[in-house]
C-alpha cells in the first residue's frame, strides 16, 4: 500500500482537487465543513461536473459544520445529480473527514474545505491499496445511516475478508454505541514504554485520558502534547491552557505552536500510530462519529514521528511556574466540569 500526508490544508486540498478532477467513475466525500469560498479550489464546481458527467456523486455533510453552505449551493449540487445527505443528531456531529475516488484512492485526516482553514497546519494520509476498500466500507456505513439509497453502494458496507495487515481503519460512531478511539487510547496509552506524542488543537481531556498520561509518566514515559497557542476558539484557548497548566505540573511537556495546528495524532513509541478526524475532548469521544487510520508500519510512523519533530522546531515549551491561569480560568473550568456531570460524560 502507498500512503503520503499532507501537513497543512492547501496541500490537502490541491492534492484532493487534483483526484477529484480525475475521477472517472464516482466521488465519495464525507466532510465536516463544506463552505463554497475556496477560490482556487472550486470543489462545488468539480462536483457539478462530474455528476453532469454522469459519475455518481455522493455527498455527506454535518448539519451545523457545514450550515455556511447556502441553499443556492446546495440547490445547484443537486440539480447537477449530487446526492446530499446529512447526517447528526441533536448533539452528535458527523465529524469525519474522508473523500474516495473512484473507490481506488482515499483522504482521511482532519483536513475542512473552507477558506478560514487555508493557513493552518494540518494532518491529511493519501491511501492506495487495500486499505481504500475498507474505507469505502466505513463511508458506506455513513452513508446507510444518513438515509443513502444508491444501490450500487448499499451493499458495499459489508465488512471485507480479514487481512493480515499493519495498517487498518478505525471507526468511532457513538450513535452506534462504537466507542473505538476510547477503546484505542486507552489501549495504547498504557502500554508505551517509552514515549508518547500527541497532537491536538483542542485539549480538553477527560478524567481517564488525564489518568492515563499521568500513569504513563509515573512509568517514566515520555509525555508530549503539542497544541496551538490559539486556535479558532478564544474560550477553547483559556480552556486548553487550563489543563495544560494542571497536567503539565504533573511532568506532561506540553509544545505551544505559534501558528494553528488543526492536526489529530498519537504516535506510540516511535512505533504505533493514528491520524485521524477526533479531538482531545468530550465531543470526539462521546458525541462525534470520527474516522482514523491506524498504522504499525515503521516507514510511514517514522515519516508522521519527522513531520511531528519538524512541528516541534516552531514551539516554545509551556512553563507552569511562569504561565499560571487567569482568574477567569477558574471560573470557566468549573462551568466545563459542570457541562460535563450534566452529560453524564465525565
Amino acid at each position: 500500500m502507498k500512503y503520503k500526508f499532507f501537513t497543512n490544508s492547501e496541500k490537502a486540498w490541491k492534492a484532493m482537487f487534483g483526484s477529484m478532477s480525475n475521477a472517472r467513475k464516482s466521488i465519495y466525500l464525507e466532510m465536516y465543513i463544506f463552505q463554497d469560498d475556496i477560490k482556487e479550489f472550486d470543489f462545488l464546481n468539480i462536483l457539478k461536473e462530474k455528476a453532469t458527467q454522469g459519475l455518481r456523486v455522493r455527498l455527506i455533510l454535518d448539519s451545523i459544520g457545514s450550515a455556511g453552505l447556502n441553499e443556492q449551493a446546495v440547490s445547484q449540487l443537486k440539480e447537477a445529480g449530487v446526492e446530499i445527505l446529512s447526517l447528526s443528531y441533536l448533539l452528535h456531529r458527523m465529524h469525519r473527514k474522508v473523500l474516495i475516488v473512484d473507490e481506488r484512492v482515499a483522504f482521511i485526516g482532519g483536513v475542512n474545505l473552507h477558506q478560514g482553514s487555508r493557513f493552518w497546519n494540518d494532518l491529511m494520509v493519501k491511501v492506495k491499496g487495500r486499505l481504500v476498500k475498507k474505507a469505502v466500507v466505513s463511508f458506506a456505513k455513513s452513508y446507510i445511516n444518513a438515509g443513502g439509497k444508491d444501490s450500487l453502494l448499499l451493499p458495499k458496507n459489508k465488512k471485507p475478508k480479514d487481512e493480515k495487515t499493519d495498517t487498518w481503519i478505525v471507526e468511532h460512531s457513538p450513535v452506534k454505541e462504537k466507542f473505538h478511539f476510547k477503546r484505542i487510547y486507552k489501549k495504547y496509552l498504557n502500554k508505551a514504554n517509552s514515549s508518547i506524542v500527541l497532537i491536538t488543537p483542542y485539549f480538553i481531556p477527560k478524567r481517564w485520558l488525564s489518568a492515563a498520561l499521568h500513569q504513563a509518566v509515573l512509568r517514566g514515559v515520555n509525555v508530549e502534547v503539542l497544541v496551538p497557542g490559539n486556535t479558532d476558539h478564544l474560550i477553547v484557548d483559556r480552556v486548553n491552557y487550563f489543563y495544560i497548566y494542571k497536567l503539565s505540573k504533573l511532568g506532561i511537556k506540553f509544545f505551544i505552536e505559534k501558528n494553528m495546528n488543526h492536526a489529530k495524532a498519537i504516535i506510540i513509541d516511535g512505533q504505533e500510530a493514528m491520524v485521524g478526524s477526533q479531538n482531545l475532548d468530550f465531543f470526539s469521544f462521546d458525541f462525534n462519529s470520527e474516522v482514523g487510520i491506524f498504522f504499525k508500519d515503521k516507514e510511514v510512523v517514522s515519516r508522521l514521528s519527522n513531520i511531528a519533530e519538524e512541528w516541534k522546531k516552531e514551539t516554545v515549551l509551556f512553563d507552569y511556574k511562569i504561565h499560571k491561569p487567569k482568574w477567569f480560568d477558574y471560573i470557566l473550568s468549573p462551568v466545563i466540569n459542570l457541562f460535563n456531570l450534566f452529560l453524564r460524560i465525565f
